[in-house]
């Protein structure tokens, strides 16, 4: 099955006059343009190619490499808009269309937008939507505390960064965690600080220290700071209820109260810490 929106691998068939047919497995075929051939080929040879809608509406293969995929996000620059939707470039000849009921605000010519692609049931198209919060989800987390992940910065505001994790969460880096310069757009590998009871994803740039220990007993200094220098936690504490509120391990948990406690930061009580 030759998958729209998508790289297939597809077999060079035969060489006409519009360009290269390129088959799959199941005897479906699709024209390569000349204009997109390979400088040496010969037929029977496999081939990557990226497949999508021509302007009317068949699926045509190319080379050329778009800024984003099937049920990906990316950063688009809207190239123009009209009385039918905006229209974006994303790298290949022909642009992709954002109606304007998939716009999470009016699009205008010239800015850019974080857009995600997929594909209209109704009509079996190629289409954009900038309101990416329709293609998230925080319910069923695919991520844990100090995981490395990779990010897409949808916007800023006054809290901080707010960010796409994954390609599937959504997840903010709050401002104080910001000592870099960082953009609507940018794509890094971030870390995973904390994951609150309400499944929100706290993001942090910085490689956790060894193990995690030094970032976990910042975390917490913090936490203790704000909940007016106590926490009703201790070594003790069922591994639940640190997970609860800390979103760590029992084991990365001791090891941080262990290094504040070590550094006198902290004191060790029967019913919790406390902040010296």
């Amino acid at each position: 099955m030759i998958k729209l929106g998508e790289y297939n691998t597809l077999e060079i068939l035969r060489e006409t006059e519009p360009g290269l047919y390129l088959g799959d497995d199941e005897e479906n075929v699709v024209l390569l343009p000349h204009r997109y051939k390979p400088e040496e080929y010969e037929i029977g040879d496999k081939i990557s190619v990226f497949i999508y809608l021509d302007n009317e509406e068949r699926p045509i293969a190319t080379t050329l490499d778009p800024f984003l995929q099937l049920n990906t996000f990316g950063y688009l620059h809207c190239s123009d808009v009209t009385e039918y939707g905006a229209f974006m470039d994303w790298g290949l000849e022909k642009q992709l269309f954002v109606p304007f009921k998939e716009q999470a605000r009016p699009m205008k010519k010239g800015n850019w937008y974080i857009v995600y692609l997929y594909i209209d049931e109704k009509t079996n198209r190629l289409v954009g939507s900038s309101k990416t919060n329709h293609f998230l989800q925080n319910e069923t987390l695919t991520v844990e505390p100090f995981q490395e992940v990779a990010i897409l910065v949808t916007h800023l505001t006054e809290k901080g960064a707010n960010v796409i994790v994954n390609g599937v969460h959504k997840g903010l880096i709050y401002i104080e965690d910001i000592f870099e310069d960082i953009r609507t757009g940018d794509r890094m590998k971030a870390y995973i600080k904390k994951i609150r009871e309400d499944n929100k994803i706290d993001i942090v740039l910085q490689t956790p220290g060894y193990k995690s220990i030094e970032p976990n007993a910042n975390f917490i200094r913090e936490e203790l700071e704000a909940a007016g220098g106590f926490l009703p936690l201790h070594d003790k504490s069922d591994p639940d209820t640190i997970k609860n509120m800390l979103g760590m391990s029992k084991k990365s948990f001791k090891k941080a109260i262990g290094t504040l406690y070590k550094d006198k930061q902290i004191t060790i009580k029967e019913d919790g810490i406390e902040l010296l």
